[in-house]
C-alpha cells in the first residue's frame, strides 16, 4: 500500500504551485479572521523558507509522506511547530491537489506558446529568405505542382498557428480556481474564494464543488492540444526525414541535428527529426491513457485520479523538446535550392498551367483543356523531355490553337509567379503572409 499510494515520486513537480495556493489560501484565512495574523505570518514565512530549499536542493522524496502537499505540511510543523496544522483549515488535498495542477498546466501552456512563437519565427524568418525558391509541390508524394519553399514553410506556420490558439482556449477555459471546494461540498468556513482566485492569476473560483475535485478536462484539453502539435511537428520532420534523403537532396541538416552511423562513416543521420516523429507516438499515448483513467468515475474524486500527473507531465517534456528540436532545425538547415528547382522543373509540374493557359488564351473549356494536355504530356514522357521542350509545330499538331505565347506559362517561375490568389504560391503573396506573420510576432 504503501508503494502504490505513494505520488511524490512524480508530484514533486508541483512544489513551486503547491507552495503558491497554500501562500495564497492561508493570506486569506488571515484576512477572514479564520486564523489569527501571527499563525498566518508564521506559516508565510515557513512556506517562503521551504520553497527557498526545495530551489536549492529539490524536494525529499519520502514515501510515508505519500505526496508533494504532506511533504511540505510535515516540514512547515518542523519550521514552526503546531500552527503548521492551522494551514490546511478549509482546505481538503482534493481542491488542493486540484489548484496545484491548474497552476502548472497553465504554466506549462505557457512555456509550450513561448516555444511555439520561437518555432513560428524560425518559419517565417527562412519563408522570407526563400519566398523565391522554387520546389516541386506534392500530392501523394508525386510532383504535382511548382511552389516556393518559402511558401510550404509558411504552411507550418499556419498549423502551428492553430496550435497556439488550441492551447490558448485550453488556458482560457482552464482559468477558474478550485480552492474553496475542499473535500467535495464546500466548506462552512466563511473563506473568500474570489481572493484566492485572484491571488493566483485565475479569472474567479469555479461554480460548483463537486465538478472543482473531480475535473481534469484541463489536463484533457492540455493533452489533445499537445497531441495536435505534436502531429505537426511530425509531418515536419517527416519531410525533413524525406528530404533528407539523398535521392531528393533537398535539405543538408547539421552535423549538430544529426548523428553518425557506428559502422558506416558517411551517414548523416537526421536523428533529431526521427525522434521528434517518434515522440509524436508517446505523446498521443499520453493523451489516451489519461482519457482511458476518466472515462468511468462516477463524482466525485476518486484515487485513480492520482495518476492523472504522469502523462501529462511526460507529454510535456517530450513537446517542449521536439518544439525545440524543429527549431533548431528549422533555423540552421541548409536548403539545397538548386536541387529543389532541378525536382520541380521535373515531372512535368508545369501541365496545370498549360492547361490555364488553353482555357485563358484559346477560350477552351477546361474539360477539353484537361484533355489537350493529357495528350502533350503523354508525348513529353515518351520524348523524355520537359514540357517547355517540345516544339510550337508539334504542340499545334495536338491543337492548333496553341501559339508561342504558351512557352511563357509553361517555366516553373512562370507557374509560381501566376499564382497570385490570397494565399497562393506566388512570390508576392508569400512576402505579403511573411508580412503579416511578423508583424503578428513583433519580429
Amino acid at each position: 500500500m504503501r508503494e502504490i499510494n505513494a505520488s511524490i515520486p512524480f508530484d514533486q513537480r508541483l512544489w513551486k504551485q503547491d507552495i503558491a495556493g497554500s501562500r495564497a489560501h492561508v493570506a486569506m484565512l488571515g484576512a477572514a479572521g479564520i486564523v489569527s495574523a501571527e499563525d498566518m505570518a508564521a506559516i508565510d514565512q515557513g512556506l517562503a523558507r521551504i520553497a527557498e530549499e526545495y530551489a536549492a536542493s529539490g524536494v525529499p522524496v519520502d514515501l510515508d509522506r505519500e505526496d508533494i502537499h504532506m511533504t511540505t505540511e510535515s516540514r512547515l510543523a518542523e519550521l514552526i511547530g503546531p500552527a503548521a496544522g492551522r494551514l490546511h483549515t478549509a482546505r481538503s488535498r482534493n481542491d488542493q491537489v486540484a489548484t496545484d495542477f491548474k497552476l502548472w498546466v497553465r504554466d506549462a501552456i505557457d512555456a509550450v506558446e513561448a516555444g511555439l512563437e520561437a518555432l513560428q519565427g524560425a518559419l517565417v524568418t527562412r519563408a522570407e529568405e526563400h519566398a523565391g525558391s522554387v520546389m516541386p509541390g506534392f500530392t501523394h508524394l508525386q510532383v504535382a505542382q511548382p511552389v516556393t519553399l518559402g511558401h510550404h514553410l509558411m504552411a507550418y506556420h499556419e498549423m502551428i498557428a492553430r496550435d497556439r490558439s488550441r492551447f490558448a482556449d485550453a488556458k482560457a477555459r482552464a482559468n477558474l480556481c478550485p480552492l474553496g471546494a475542499a473535500a467535495l461540498a464546500g466548506t462552512g468556513f466563511p473563506i473568500d474564494r474570489e481572493a484566492t482566485a485572484r491571488a493566483l492569476g485565475f479569472d474567479g473560483p469555479t461554480r460548483n464543488s463537486l465538478d472543482s475535485v473531480s475535473d481534469r478536462d484541463f489536463a484533457l484539453d492540455y493533452l489533445q492540444a499537445a497531441t495536435q502539435c505534436a502531429l505537426h511537428l511530425s509531418r515536419l520532420a517527416e519531410e525533413f526525414i524525406i528530404w533528407a534523403s539523398q535521392p531528393y537532396g533537398f535539405v543538408a541538416l547539421p552535423d549538430a541535428y544529426s548523428t553518425g552511423s557506428s559502422i558506416m562513416p558517411q551517414k548523416r543521420n537526421p536523428d533529431a527529426a526521427e525522434l521528434v516523429r517518434g515522440h509524436t507516438g508517446r505523446i498521443a499515448g499520453c493523451m489516451v491513457a489519461l482519457t482511458m483513467t476518466m472515462k468511468g468515475l462516477p463524482l466525485a474524486y476518486s484515487k485513480d485520479m492520482q495518476d492523472d500527473k504522469p502523462p501529462v507531465f511526460e507529454a510535456h517534456d517530450l513537446l517542449a523538446l521536439s518544439i525545440a528540436a524543429m527549431t533548431g532545425m528549422i533555423e540552421t538547415a541548409t536548403f539545397r535550392t538548386d536541387r529543389l528547382r532541378a525536382a520541380a522543373e521535373a515531372g512535368f509540374s508545369t501541365a496545370t498551367d498549360l492547361a490555364d493557359w488553353l482555357v485563358r488564351q484559346a477560350d477552351i473549356p477546361f474539360r477539353e483543356a484537361h484533355h489537350i494536355t493529357g495528350r502533350v504530356v503523354k508525348l513529353a514522357e515518351e520524348k523524355g523531355v520537359a514540357l517547355s521542350a517540345i516544339p510550337l509545330s508539334t504542340l499545334q499538331a495536338i491543337d492548333g490553337r496553341i501559339d508561342a505565347r504558351v512557352f511563357d506559362a509553361l517555366t516553373v517561375d512562370a507557374s509560381v509567379a501566376a499564382r497570385k490568389s490570397f494565399g497562393g504560391t506566388a512570390p508576392d503573396q508569400v512576402r505579403a503572409r511573411v508580412a503579416e506573420a511578423k508583424e503578428a510576432l513583433g519580429l
